[in-house]
């Protein structure tokens, strides 16, 4: 019987490069110290195909095995995903526990959550990972259960497994609709609130949570290193003139994220394709950032989020030499990219520009006049809105110029604040 190592930190990373294939073992290795492995080796391959039975092929394998008991591995990693007969058959011929990309990033989310929700998601999505690998060298799967009842050709153990594992991941999905009900609970209070949402999105480790925690003022815990967090954190940020936004800081993305975390997250990956505008986080000093790009775009293309607006935040402008805080404009004339960073603080005036032309533009400007005895609708117009002029007319009342969220305004129109006033009010130039 094929006992499945258990494995260990001292780890050896394998990277087969097929044709039109231009990656690294660098993020393999980032991602590898973001578990708590030891990296020892490398091992790199070329093939027209990958192997359907080791992936590699069989020369490679003996050479890996010769590698990984030279350096007495206990684990070695795969930079692509491995299909469950070939994970099987490598780690029967290595002898040696076999993780591919899909399981290490799993197990780096598993390390990382801390909400309960995101406990449940990254469950979730490692239960749907395990369900298709169940088959692997396990005799004891192939036993029959014993006992007063069940003699006979009763239930595999292999069997019982698949039922234990699907009864739970209806259990955990039943439980991220109550969640998911809370969530849409608290964007329905936003929407009421008439506070726009700007979403973090870009690859992992471009500095979204230092941005966010620069903008709101917030402790989010931010490092340099893959996934450094995972629960989406949701903040106010207020601009000058009463106008406040709420900034949401999302998972970062990365190169081949699996489908069954995409799946998972998908409530969280909400707080992006509901926002009105999105901030994509892109690290300047990254030699790799137009692949990055890229792959962030696809993986907003996926979720839905593919058409909301967004502007391209130039992060780390401190490590590249030469460059400056600056923007630049698309063909409309708004702004789509901003270079700043945000550790420095350089540049983040520029942004806040960027949030005032933006938000700017969606909003109608109204003058009006509100007599002494409509203090409730003045009050209610400094909470909806954006109050430019406030002067006294010297009778008790009000000359007011205001912005604001048009739905904002139709709905002071049908609370009735503004039904027997459209009299005053007239469109401002803006």
């Amino acid at each position: 019987m094929f006992d499945r190592p258990t494995g260990g930190e001292r780890t050896v990373l394998v990277h087969l490069q097929t044709p039109g294939d231009s990656q690294d073992l660098s993020e393999l290795q980032e991602l590898a110290i973001s578990a708590g492995a030891v990296p020892v080796a490398t091992v790199t391959a070329r093939r027209a195909t990958p192997d359907p039975r080791y992936y590699l092929g069989s020369g490679k394998v003996e050479e890996l095995q010769d590698i990984a008991r030279e350096h007495r591995a206990g684990l070695v990693l795969f930079d692509q995903a491995l299909t469950p007969t070939q994970e099987r058959n490598l780690e029967k011929a290595l002898n040696t526990r076999v993780v591919d990309r899909t399981g290490l990033i799993l197990d780096i989310f598993a390390q990382r959550a801390q909400s309960f929700e995101g406990k449940l998601q990254v469950e979730l999505a490692q239960l749907r990972h395990l369900s298709t690998r169940l088959v692997r060298g396990w005799t004891h799967l192939e036993r029959q259960k014993g006992g007063i009842g069940l003699r006979g050709p009763g239930e595999t153990q292999l069997e019982t497994d698949k039922r234990l594992i699907a009864n739970r991941i209806r259990q955990i999905q039943k439980r991220l609709e109550k969640v998911e009900q809370q969530r849409n609970q608290g964007r329905n209070a936003r929407r009421k609130a008439f506070a726009p949402i700007v979403g973090l999105v870009g690859y992992t480790n471009a500095g979204k949570s230092t941005l966010f925690n620069v903008l709101t003022q917030s402790s989010v815990h931010a490092a340099d290193q893959l996934f450094a967090t995972l629960d989406p954190t949701l903040r106010r940020h207020e601009l000058q003139g009463n106008l406040g936004l709420v900034v949401a800081d999302t998972v970062g993305f990365i190169r081949d994220l699996p489908h069954e975390l995409i799946a998972a997250f998908r409530s969280t990956l909400r707080e992006a394709s509901e926002a009105d505008l999105l901030l994509h986080v892109i690290d300047a000093s990254d030699p790799r950032a137009t692949e990055k790009i890229l792959e962030v775009n696809g993986v907003l293309n996926e979720i839905g989020a593919e058409a909301v607006p967004r502007i391209e935040v130039l992060n780390k402008i401190d490590r590249v030499e030469g460059a400056e805080p600056r923007f630049e404009r698309d063909a409309r004339g708004g702004i789509h990219r901003v270079w700043l960073s945000a550790r420095s603080g350089e540049g983040l005036l520029i942004l806040e520009r960027a949030f005032e032309e933006f938000f700017g533009t969606r909003r109608i400007r109204r003058g009006l006049h509100v007599g002494c005895s409509d203090a409730a609708l003045r009050a209610k117009l400094y909470r909806s809105g954006r109050v430019l002029r406030d002067e006294a007319d010297g009778c008790g009342g009000w000359n007011m110029e205001v912005e604001m969220e048009p739905r904002a305004w139709c709905l002071l129109v049908r609370e009735g604040y503004l039904a027997d006033r459209h009299e005053w009010a007239e469109d401002v130039a803006a």
